[in-house]
């Protein structure tokens, strides 16, 4: 084994290398704007240059000379669409604020035009020659401009249903011993990832078929749909491989269904390519956030009382919000606990998804406040939190159905090197370099949603997995295709699996770390279901029982159903049924989803399940997190040589896959406490950093040194996998670490993201 393959531990896949490593670094993978058309136009956008106020008209006349211009759509010939709701009968659509509907501008880079033409640099050309003249107003931009309104999400937000609270806040940090208040931001920040936001529309006859990256095919097909006021059994969602998504393909972007109208006017297949900076403002984003923190605690460290407000920027539209105090209020244990979270409105584009929306920022000011908190103790902040763990969340009473926070601060701080750290800020250093030591946890909640699979067996073991999964990166063919060979016995290069299409049997979107749990736990159900019908083959009827416990029929842990104590004889079983092949399809759902789960499931909407909502539980996967900077005394240059970070979440279906979705979030992690912010122009609200030469992301040179450690865990009470998830769990809490470690290596403690040289007072 390898660093980049480690060796399973108890509870763990091996380490195979990825299904899909071949396709990608041969060119064989399709994204969607490789699919190959037949006589493709192409579609520019044109978006607009104020953020607030109306279109008085068009100058077309120059861009029409431009050879090879076909057609350009405005709001004044557009295609009419129905209303978008966010959370429709179709998918979820990730705005509300439908372009080319009016000549009412609502936020900077909206949709005005689209220019059609023979090919992209015609329509590139054409679009740039589109002359637009507006009456503009002055926008609101974020937090503290003139005009935003502020009101509570509690109420308005069809996301947020609870400010979680318990006990008497108010006495009990009145009458604590110690206390802190401080307050916490983060900045807008995009997810700009390698792939950009391409779609191509192709009809045939009544029936539509979209290529376009997507973590949710079975939305985006049902959304297109209602806002096309169209069957959805005549739309189809194809996109075997994205280039990245992190939330920002999770929902149903305006886009889609304006392309796919203009190629139904123009009976053309059409395909759409937008520029990195318009990916700014035609998709999602992390909105901005504030939060104060107040804590109050005895002199011994034990937690008496957490106060939590947090506030996020939305449009003026959409009431959208993450509200991760559901998880801040349940980390510690803490027997008083008051939180609010409230949305800004600001003449912006609609906030959306990007990886661990609520916990990174929000579990940025509480484990800052937690390091704080242990400077005023004089205690190591590693005890502190060893002080406060608990096994049972505070609002509710209800148990974690495994917790092992500590268990990965024992881990990580032993191979950090943490026993050497000198507590006391500004005592350890390098010549000219300060050197600092800082630590956080790190949580996201384990969550499922309604699966279904289909999988066919031959007799030589061939076999074939179907299912509407998404590849976004993260190697979900390669673990469906490991649960399938572990499940049914058969080698791992005899398995073929197919999915991306919205053809194939439905699977929940690709976000909130569900994807593996939720995909897996169906094909282990439907794998059971071929076992189940070649051991009654086979067996008299008296052992069918028995067989139903060896193949695991019922709900049981991966590890454990996967094993076989009467070996399974495939080419026995297919003479006793008389055939050459074995097909099941099945629709898997988690304990505790709602009766309509797969009706809603092939609607294109989603009932994900679990994290704090659980019935009699709360599942979360855990992590600790230790960083080393470096910061110049001279020029304050900040330096971060080690990430090191150690993570429990439950069965970890190939440790290759996991590593790698772990340290690129710890990555990501140190990325966002120190170089990415979407910088806004205040008085015109747009944005100004819209691209990669300006918006700051690592490269190798950041990050000399990446460890992760993942800990052995076994959780049988979540789902038949035993997976928790991991994909959102490493790049939360790296943000506090690394400000906790700048206050060490300075004394200077910063509560403002990103934290940049000029930031720096030595």
């Amino acid at each position: 084994m390898t660093a980049a393959a480690p060796e399973p531990k108890v509870n763990m896949g091996q380490p195979v290398p990825r299904y899909d490593a071949a396709a990608k670094v041969t060119g064989r993978a399709t994204y969607a704007s490789d699919m190959p058309l037949d006589n493709p136009a192409f579609a520019f956008l044109v978006t607009s240059a104020i953020a607030k106020g109306r279109i008085d008209g068009f100058d077309l006349d120059d861009a029409k000379r431009v050879r090879g211009v076909i057609d350009i759509v405005t709001h004044e010939n557009a295609p009419k669409l129905k209303e978008s709701k966010l959370f429709s009968n179709g998918g979820y659509a990730g705005t509300t604020i439908q372009p080319l509907k009016s000549a009412d501008i609502a936020h900077d880079g909206q949709i005005i035009a689209v220019v059609v033409a023979e090919s992209y640099e015609a329509a590139r050309e054409a679009a740039n020659r589109v002359k637009v003249s507006y009456t503009a107003t002055a926008p609101s931009a974020t937090f503290d401009s003139p005009g935003t309104t502020t009101a509570a999400a509690k109420g308005q937000s069809a996301q947020f249903k609870e400010d979680p609270e318990v006990g008497d806040f108010a006495k009990a940090f009145d009458t604590a011993e110690v206390k802190l208040t401080a307050s916490y931001e983060t900045p807008t920040q995009h997810h700009n990832p390698m792939e950009l936001f391409s779609t191509s529309c192709v009809w045939m006859g009544d029936n539509l078929v979209i290529y376009e990256g997507s973590q949710f095919v079975y939305g985006l097909k049902n959304g297109v749909a209602e806002q096309l006021g169209i069957d959805a059994d005549k739309v189809r969602v194809v996109n075997p491989y994205v280039g990245g998504g992190f939330g920002s393909r999770g929902s149903m972007t305006p886009r889609t269904a304006i392309i796919a109208g203009i190629a139904k006017r123009l009976n053309r297949p059409i395909k759409l390519v937008p520029t990195r900076d318009q990916g700014f403002t035609i998709t999602t984003h992390r909105a901005e956030t504030r939060h104060e923190i107040k804590l109050g605690a005895s002199r011994d460290g034990k937690l008496l009382a957490l106060r939590h407000e947090g506030a996020e920027v939305s449009s003026r539209p959409d009431a959208y919000c993450v509200g991760g105090t559901k998880t801040t209020a349940r980390l510690y244990a803490c027997p008083n606990v008051a939180s609010l979270v409230s949305i800004v409105r600001a003449d912006r584009n609609t906030p959306g998804f990007m990886r661990s929306p609520p916990e990174v920022p929000y579990l940025f000011a509480l484990e800052s406040a937690m390091d704080e908190l242990a400077v005023k103790l004089n205690m190591d902040p590693v005890e502190l939190r060893r002080i406060n763990d608990t096994t049972n969340e505070p609002i509710g009473g209800k148990p974690y159905s495994s917790r092992s926070l500590m268990a990965c601060f024992d881990e990580a701080a032993k191979a950090f090197g943490w026993a050497q750290r000198s507590p006391q800020p500004k005592s350890m250093s390098d010549g000219e370099w300060l050197i600092g030591y800082g630590c956080a946890a790190t949580c996201y909640p384990t969550q499922m949603a309604p699966s279904a699979a289909r999988v066919r067996l031959q007799r030589d073991g061939r076999t074939r997995v179907e299912i509407a999964g998404h590849e976004i990166g993260t190697g979900a063919y390669t673990v469906i295709a490991q649960t399938a060979t572990e499940r049914l016995g058969v080698p791992l290069e005899k398995v073929a699996v197919f999915m991306g299409d919205s053809d194939l049997p439905p699977a929940p979107v690709a976000g909130g770390s569900n994807s593996t749990a939720s995909t897996c736990s169906a094909v282990m159900m439907v794998c059971d279901q071929i076992r189940q019908r070649l051991f009654k083959a086979v067996m008299p009827d008296s052992l069918t029982d028995k067989a139903k416990e060896t193949v695991g029929i019922s709900q049981a842990p991966a590890t454990q159903a996967a094993k076989s104590d009467r070996p399974l004889d495939i080419e026995k079983a297919f003479n006793a049924l008389g055939v050459g092949v074995v097909e099941e399809y099945g629709e898997w759902k988690p304990e505790g989803a709602p009766l309509d789960s797969f009706k809603a499931m092939h609607s294109g909407q989603v009932r994900i399940v679990g994290g704090h909502a659980m019935k009699d539980q709360i599942a979360y996967a855990f992590g600790a997190e230790f960083v080393e900077v470096r910061i110049n005394r001279f020029t304050h240059e900040i330096r971060c040589p080690r990430l090191v970070g150690a993570f429990a979440g439950g069965r970890i279906m190939n440790p290759r896959t996991a590593r790698s979705q772990l340290m690129g979030g710890l990555i990501w992690g140190m990325s966002s406490a120190l170089l990415e912010a979407t910088e806004i122009d205040e008085r015109n609200a747009r944005y100004v950093n819209d691209n990669l030469a300006d918006y700051l992301v690592p490269v190798n040179a950041d990050v000399p040194g990446v460890e992760v450690i993942m800990l052995s865990e076994q959780d049988d009470h979540i789902n038949p996998a035993g997976v928790k998830g991991l994909g959102e769990l490493a790049n939360v809490g790296t943000n506090a670490a690394i400000c906790n470690a700048i206050h060490h290596a300075t004394g200077q403690r910063i509560r403002k993201l990103p934290v940049r040289l000029e930031n720096i007072e030595v």
